[in-house]
């Protein structure tokens, strides 16, 4: 059973994103898909028409009002809660804080303002794909960048989990690596206690991947990618796609 109390932080946290942004419609659709609930079911659950979603998500009608976004969460809540929690879980486990040797191994942590595709994200890293062409049209919604020596002997593995943020979908950065081996192995484990997977791993600083590293990524299906910039005009490339 979950928590009320946890459910209500995690509808909070939704409907604030939502309230607060500059573009309501498309926070509402960001936040249907990280759910994974179509327009059509979200509407009979409203008591309303998809058209009028879809209205609200392109912008074609004003901003939804404080009572529509309560039913629109409470809404996406409870279809999780019928499918047996999963998105629920994830959130929560975010909002219960974290150990200070987890924020100390934590450089940046954002949202994209839109989704980038595994191949817009090498492009603007101006990376290299190494493992993952099929994936090259899969969404990233967002960036951890970790530092991958502190977090492999520094951080509980049981944190791992806080490194996708808000969402699941998005790119593990780690820095601070010499072959890149070890954030595969850390992932590979954390997937096997949770079957939650990042959308793209990063390794920063290296040209080529350690061998072991490419295939765990190959056999796990995550989209691999390198990247040699420096760590600042990586981080601020990074951020020209993120809410300020």
């Amino acid at each position: 059973m979950l928590r009320s109390e946890l459910i209500r932080e995690v509808a909070i946290v939704i409907a604030g994103d939502i309230v607060l942004s500059e573009e309501p419609g498309k926070r509402m659709r960001y936040w249907r898909e990280y759910f994974s609930v179509s327009q059509s079911e979200l509407a009979s659950r409203m008591g309303t028409i998809p058209s009028v979603l879809s209205d609200y998500e392109s912008g074609r009608r004003k901003s939804p009002g404080a009572h529509f976004i309560r039913k629109f969460v409470e809404a996406l809540i409870a279809v999780d809660q019928e499918r047996g929690g999963r998105v629920l879980r994830e959130l929560m486990s975010i909002l219960l804080g974290v150990s200070p040797s987890f924020r100390d191994a934590v450089i940046d942590m954002r949202e994209f303002t839109r989704p980038l595709t595994v191949g817009e994200l090498a492009e603007v890293l101006s990376g290299t794909l190494h493992v993952g062409e099929e994936y090259r049209d899969q969404h990233v919604y967002g960036y951890t960048i970790v530092d991958g020596l502190k977090l492999v002997l520094e951080v509980p593995s049981f944190e791992y989990l806080r490194l996708y943020g808000r969402t699941t979908q998005r790119a593990a950065i780690f820095t601070n690596i010499r072959y890149g081996r070890s954030p595969l192995v850390a992932i590979k484990a954390m997937m096997a206690v949770t079957g939650i997977r990042p959308a793209v791993v990063v390794l920063h600083g290296i040209e080529r991947p350690d061998p072991l590293g490419v295939e765990i990524a190959k056999r796990e299906g995550i989209p691999l990618i390198t990247c040699t910039l420096p760590l600042t005009e990586m981080v601020e490339r990074l951020r020209r796609y993120c809410h300020a």
